[in-house]
């Protein structure tokens, strides 16, 4: 029990696994590629703020009157130069600090020593140069560092831009930290629902386990309720109706060996008490044993044939062909004029083809020709013959028997069902059933009509498609 509560237990939560790790995925990669969008557009924004302030520097200083030297122009840039939150600018003059805004800035560029000290590295060739380094303090910086000069001044200048993108990306940042706290709140919300919809859906299963560890050979009664019209209520249902075919075979199975067991008593009760009287020195009771013996061996035998077709007519599917009923009706009063201690007359033999199996129906048609030629009186007449009523292809055996007694028409037709009216002869009594399960394998049934003092029993098949 144990066990099997651990195997429906992973199940459930394998399927609330598999939907976190979907939904999880699903939330993650939407999230980062909307963070690297995010990202790359506001690094191309930046980028387009430092190219702008250096064409803004160029304009100024062309604009500007009384521009000398390489100070002035400097001097000129920084002063109309406004910083925003995280920016910064300076202006070097042969690679010292010259001019920086008289404003406080949040990123000084000019306490940058190391970072000034390469930027006047890379710009001996006396080109623009945009680049991004990490510094300790401020995380990486987007810079431009423009070459400034003035013709005739020996002094050479450099304006600088420099930009700290971790104040920049501060609030893409904090975006993204929301949105990965909400997705992890909502994955939450999402286990929870999962694991009580998943209980709920499974609640089926579980009581089916439940109910099957319940149920045995003995106690075959419960059932698992359904609930709802979903695909595990039809999973429900569907085991429902097995069990009940099952129960149904269990209870047709005890009965079979109850019945063969009872009728198997008699014919062992009577030989071993012939057995036990005989006397061994007397021939004659020596040979009537024999006889009595081997009559009832021969009885047991013919019993053990008819459980053997019984099985058979309602454990295999009959094998459907087409099937002339007029042929099928003649082959069986020429089978039947075996019969040679009565009268056999065809009455009427029906023109159509139908699909059934003609070894199952032959044999359920010489059933009836069996029960008639041993109950009816001896050289009478039986009559056979065959029709389509409707829908549905009759075929029928009549006798002039002692026919059947009232209340016994449902009786005849059970196992080992046997009656008492002056018939005088004792059988099987797996004949009849015989005889029904091979139409109700065919979708038909076994009707018996009285008709004087005889009995007419008539297998009556669906005809479905006709030919």
């Amino acid at each position: 029990m144990a066990e099997a509560g651990q195997r429906f237990g992973s199940v459930r939560a394998r399927i609330l696994v598999s939907i976190l790790l979907v939904a999880a995925f699903g939330m993650g990669a939407a999230g980062f590629a909307t963070y690297l969008i995010q990202r790359t557009h506001t690094l191309g924004a930046i980028q387009d703020r430092l190219v702008a302030s250096v064409e803004a520097a160029r304009g100024s200083v062309s604009d500007a009157e009384g521009i000398a030297t390489t100070r002035d122009a400097l001097r000129e840039i920084i002063g109309r130069f406004v910083p925003g939150r995280d920016e910064s600018t300076v202006g070097l003059i042969d690679g010292t600090v010259a001019y920086y805004p008289a404003v406080d800035e949040e990123y000084a560029l000019h306490d940058d020593a190391d970072l000034l000290s390469r930027i006047v590295a890379e710009s001996t060739d006396g080109r623009v140069h945009l680049a991004s380094v990490e510094t300790a303090d401020h995380g990486e910086v987007r810079y431009v560092a423009a070459p400034i000069g003035v013709a005739g001044d020996p002094e050479q200048g450099i304006y600088v831009v420099a930009i700290s993108l971790r104040e920049e990306l501060e609030v893409l940042n904090g975006s993204f930290r929301t949105y990965a706290a909400a997705a992890a709140i909502t994955l939450v919300a999402i286990g929870l629902v999962g694991w009580l919809v998943a209980g709920r859906l499974l609640r089926p299963i579980r009581q089916l386990r439940t109910a099957a560890s319940r149920i045995t050979a003995s106690d075959r009664a419960e059932r698992i309720p359904v609930v709802g019209s979903d695909d595990v209520s039809e999973l429900t249902r569907t085991v429902n109706e097995m069990l009940d075919r099952l129960d149904s075979a269990l209870t047709s199975q005890r009965q079979l060996l109850d019945d063969v067991r009872h009728e198997l008593k008699t014919p062992i009760t009577i030989i071993r008490g012939h057995l036990e009287l005989i006397d061994v020195d007397n021939a004659a009771e020596v040979r009537a044993a024999r006889d009595v013996a081997v009559d009832e061996l021969d009885r047991m035998a013919g019993l053990v044939d008819d459980i053997e077709a019984f099985a058979e007519s309602q454990g295999t599917p009959p094998v459907r062909v087409w099937l002339d009923i007029d042929k099928l009706t003649t082959s069986v009063v020429e089978r039947a004029r075996g019969y040679r201690n009565h009268e056999w007359k065809l009455a009427e033999a029906a023109s159509a083809s139908v699909l059934a199996d003609p070894a199952r129906l032959t044999q359920a048609w010489l059933q009836l020709v069996d029960n008639a030629a041993k109950y009816a009186p001896a050289q009478s007449v039986i009559v056979i013959g065959s029709a389509i009523r409707e829908q549905t292809v009759e075929l029928w055996v009549q006798d002039s028997g002692p026919g059947i007694p009232e209340g016994a028409e449902d009786r005849i037709f059970e196992r080992f069902g046997r009656i008492d009216g002056g018939r005088g002869v004792r059988g099987s009594g797996l004949g009849l059933p015989i005889v029904l399960a091979i139409a109700r394998s065919h979708d038909g049934t076994v009707r018996l009509d009285r008709v004087g003092t005889g009995s007419r029993f008539v297998i009556v098949v669906p005809t479905g498609e006709t030919l």
